[in-house]
């Protein structure tokens, strides 16, 4: 039996995967659509620019958490794949990033995290059909 502490099911660890998939998406979006320009409070974008550093800020600091209290090491290594691609997000609003260094490390990251959850995943769903057979 895996200890896993956060991703305890495989209802949790669907849900998880979702989200996942649609972060990627959303990374390779911003990805070919966006150079994004270092943050500022003067000009046009002030507003975008602080909602979008306050999603990432609180992103990250979620990830982090659920990376201190993760057991299982694909739940470690799931969280730590999560949390870096939100911290390079965060980093890209901060910095900015003309050369899209940034944003494609994010979706290298994202992938990564889908296939780990994946497996979690199919760990849960390997569980429940070897219950299912007792």
């Amino acid at each position: 039996m895996h200890s896993f502490s956060i991703l305890t099911n495989r209802k949790r660890a669907i849900i998880a995967l979702v989200h996942t998939v649609i972060f990627l998406c959303v990374a390779a979006l911003q990805t070919v659509l966006s150079h994004a320009n270092a943050f500022s409070l003067q000009g046009d974008r002030r507003v975008g620019g602080i909602v979008l550093l306050t999603i990432y800020l609180i992103v990250t600091t979620v990830l982090l958490v659920l990376l201190r209290y993760a057991s299982h090491s694909s739940e470690r290594l799931y969280f730590a794949l999560c949390a870096t691609s939100a911290a390079f997000g965060l980093l890209r609003v901060l910095l900015g990033d003309p050369a899209l260094h940034a944003g494609a490390l994010r979706v290298g990251l994202l992938s990564c995290a889908v296939i780990v959850g994946a497996v979690i995943l199919r760990t849960h769903s390997r569980e429940i059909a070897e219950g299912a057979q007792r």
